[in-house]
């Protein structure tokens, strides 16, 4: 995403910032853009001076933060007077139903797999409203919420299930971690759900994520002191999961 970014826009500059280090030691190898500074960093914690951007994006990472709550606030503080706070996550309640679909299935397998499933499902940020509110309770002004929607196109049952038996995400880091029988099982009784009757082949499924930017107010808040330096910059974030690096 911090490639695109560089790529699209017209921007003079992007930090990019990431909390694990094996995400961020990929992204600078493959990086060749001499706009784009690529560093470890915690979203709560951003090493940064205060109004050092125009925007402050974080892209399908707030929902891996557990005091997401503290990396909204920091996106507000590093972003000038009048500059743009924007994030997307994961609508995982009712907008993944991939992912929900191996996750029923596997609590339908083995009843205890449950509580991993409610935490899944139950990430910062995942409630109904809980982004909007974060952003008008950090002081953002002209919020607005929408929903994004993509579809995952997949050639077979191959395709799909190849990133969850590789460990990817926390539902591939459990799918790994099962015995050799219960994880063919598990497989298979995805497989059958996949197919559906009908055999394997291409289908094409929808996710969707909840997008919510606002606007940090032009006149200085005494609750959120700040410098009013403005520079033309960039500030993006994206997530550190388990599976193959992939960049920023």
């Amino acid at each position: 995403m911090t490639f695109t970014l560089a790529e699209r826009l017209n921007l003079s500059k992007v930090d990019a910032v990431d909390y694990s280090p094996m995400f961020v030691q990929e992204t600078k190898r493959r990086n060749t853009d001499r706009r784009i500074t690529i560093q470890q960093a915690d979203a709560c914690a951003l090493p940064f001076p205060d109004a050092s951007f125009d925007r402050a994006l974080s892209l399908l990472v707030l929902h891996f933060v557990p005091e997401a709550e503290k990396a909204v606030a920091e996106m507000r503080r590093v972003v000038r007077p009048g500059g743009t706070v924007a994030a997307a996550v994961w609508d995982l309640q009712g907008g993944m139903p991939n992912m929900r679909m191996v996750w029923d299935t596997m609590v339908a397998l083995d009843a205890t797999v449950a509580p991993l499933r409610d935490e899944a499902y139950w990430r910062p940020m995942t409630r109904p409203n809980e982004m909007w509110e974060a952003w008008s309770g950090a002081g953002l002004l002209d919020v607005e919420q929408t929903s994004l929607m993509i579809r995952m196109e997949y050639e077979a049952f191959r395709d799909f299930w190849a990133p969850i038996d590789a460990g990817e995400g926390p539902l591939g880091k459990h799918v790994t971690s099962l015995e050799c029988t219960n994880r063919v099982a598990l497989a298979a009784a995805v497989r059958a759900a996949y197919e559906a009757g009908h055999g394997d082949g291409r289908r094409s499924l929808r996710d969707s994520c909840v997008g919510v930017q606002g606007a940090r107010p032009k006149v200085l808040s005494t609750h959120h002191p700040s410098a009013s330096r403005r520079c033309s910059r960039m500030l993006q974030s994206s997530p550190a999961s388990a599976g193959t690096p992939r960049p920023l």
